[in-house]
């Protein structure tokens, strides 16, 4: 009698398992992007495809971190990550992703092992207030010239900013970028904790620039603010304009790989697409999809080569040498 009082026990405990596990038509998602701006987009996936999300929102370094620590006892099925630094750390957990999906996007926004992809692109840029006089930068070392001392706005702890130091590391190598991070110190720039406030100190003339992520200005016009400033690309294809994607994975212990895909592809979607660029205000990445009225289209900016891949290999570097600078 006790044995099949057990038996019926363990049953019922496996069947509350696979319930609580999503052995149904569901997915966990990790995500990095924010429920304000992503939820929106998920629901019509549900909608589409009628696989229903359960969506952990963190940051994305912070969910890096948590993958790393359950390593093949996570119950996430995707990782949705605002950078390519994230998703690099976390590369080992990662499943191969197939070549439609790789080449969805052109190859220097994907990962070179085919793990990851990316989704939407964020360009960096130099918001200025339409009143300067001070000459644009045409390069990023430009942004260090005297004629800018006290009138440049950044925000040296924003995860932006350090994943654009990463990439200078990667393309002018440690001692470059930190004598390029002392010089932008010596020339006493204004600090912020993130980008909105830059943009918006640009557009009320607190600084006359700043170095941020193109989209916030178009946000701040969303609002119906921001007519004072404009976005500056910086021409030379140097760091000044890194393209910076967001990005998605597939964890490797998915026990619903197809399910999982079907969201990958979903992001890299005609309708996905569109939502990132008139709603997220980020640039697609799959070919047709015009980007937010008054943006150039992703291949007339001059963007820098830059190995995204490797972009989590020196991301504590990028940290130190801030530090070392005197940036924080």
């Amino acid at each position: 009698m006790k044995r099949l009082v057990s038996v019926a026990v363990v049953a019922a405990l496996v069947v509350a398992a696979c319930g609580s596990s999503g052995s149904d038509n569901r997915i966990i998602v990790y995500s990095g992007r924010s429920e304000e701006l992503i939820q929106p987009l998920i629901d019509r996936f549900t909608d589409s495809t009628g696989v229903e999300v359960e969506v952990r929102y963190a940051g994305s370094t912070d969910l890096a971190a948590t993958l790393l620590q359950e390593g093949d006892t996570t119950e996430a099925d995707v990782f949705f990550a605002q950078d390519p630094a994230s998703l690099g750390s976390v590369a080992d957990l990662l499943a191969d992703l197939p070549r439609s999906i790789l080449d969805s996007v052109d190859p220097k926004f994907a990962d070179r092992n085919g793990r990851w992809v990316g989704t939407s692109g964020r360009v960096r840029t130099f918001v200025y207030n339409t009143e300067t006089t001070i000459d644009l930068p045409q390069t990023i070392d430009d942004v260090t010239d005297p004629r800018w001392f006290g009138e440049v706005g950044i925000a040296p702890t924003n995860g932006s900013f350090l994943a654009f130091v990463s990439a200078m590391i990667l393309e002018r190598g440690e001692d470059a970028t930190l004598r390029w991070l002392e010089s932008l110190e010596v020339n006493d720039p204004q600090e912020f904790p993130s980008n909105s406030p830059i943009v918006a100190a640009a557009d009320s003339g607190v600084v006359e620039g700043g170095l941020v992520n193109h989209y916030y200005l178009l946000r701040l016009r969303a609002e119906g603010e921001g007519t004072h400033s404009e976005n500056w690309f910086i021409p030379a294809g140097d760091v000044g304009t890194l393209v910076m994607p967001a990005g998605v994975g597939i964890l490797s212990g998915t026990d619903r790989p197809q399910e999982a895909r079907q969201f990958v592809e979903f992001l890299l979607s005609e309708t996905a697409q569109t939502y990132f660029a008139t709603e997220t205000f980020e640039f697609p990445l799959i070919p047709g999809v015009p980007p937010a009225e008054g943006l150039p289209a992703l291949e007339e900016l001059n963007t820098p080569d830059i190995d995204l891949s490797e972009l989590a290999d020196v991301l504590g570097d990028a940290a130190r040498l801030v530090s070392e600078a005197g940036l924080v």
